[in-house]
């Protein structure tokens, strides 16, 4: 990272921005070009593995691609905020932000329920109720992250 000094290096401090972002934009391999795709997603940890759940259709160019091949990349960010200064014309945002990579699995059916409650509990304070008549005909996918870094610029004072 060229500028270490907006790295986020604690592994709790990366985990805290995800908590906060509500996209996640996976990047698949399309014959040898980024297919990018932003995605609701949920998060848990299986105590040092971070993994990544998301759900959609249960067929599609998207499964086409995890299909041939697992491996995908991610980014997420939040925190966006415009500073600029007129006087000196001078313009920047703050953000922060966490990409990383890893490899995407599809969830067995009978464990689909825990993943897509653990997508519905990022975006819900209270518990939620799903369909259940969705989940035979919703594909629930996670990403098991290998590496990832995070990176913040927040204006001091």
């Amino acid at each position: 990272m060229r500028r270490s000094d907006r790295e986020i290096r604690e592994a709790e401090e990366i985990i805290k921005v995800m908590e906060q972002c509500d996209v996640c934009r996976l990047a698949l391999n399309d014959d040898g070009y980024p297919y990018i795709i932003p995605l609701n997603f949920g998060m848990e940890r299986d105590q040092e593995q971070i993994i990544l759940y998301f759900h959609g259709a249960s067929e599609g160019r998207k499964l086409d691609l995890i299909a041939g091949d697992s491996r995908a990349s991610f980014e997420m960010d939040c925190s966006h905020r415009l500073v600029s200064d007129q006087d000196k014309g001078y313009c920047t945002m703050e953000y922060e932000s966490v990409i990383g990579r890893g490899r995407i699995e599809m969830v067995p059916e009978q464990e689909k329920c825990h993943g897509l409650n653990v997508i519905v509990n990022h975006y819900h304070e209270e518990p939620f109720a799903f369909n259940p008549a969705a989940v035979p005909r919703t594909a629930v996918f996670r990403l098991l992250v290998e590496q990832m870094t995070g990176k913040r610029r927040i204006k001091k004072g």
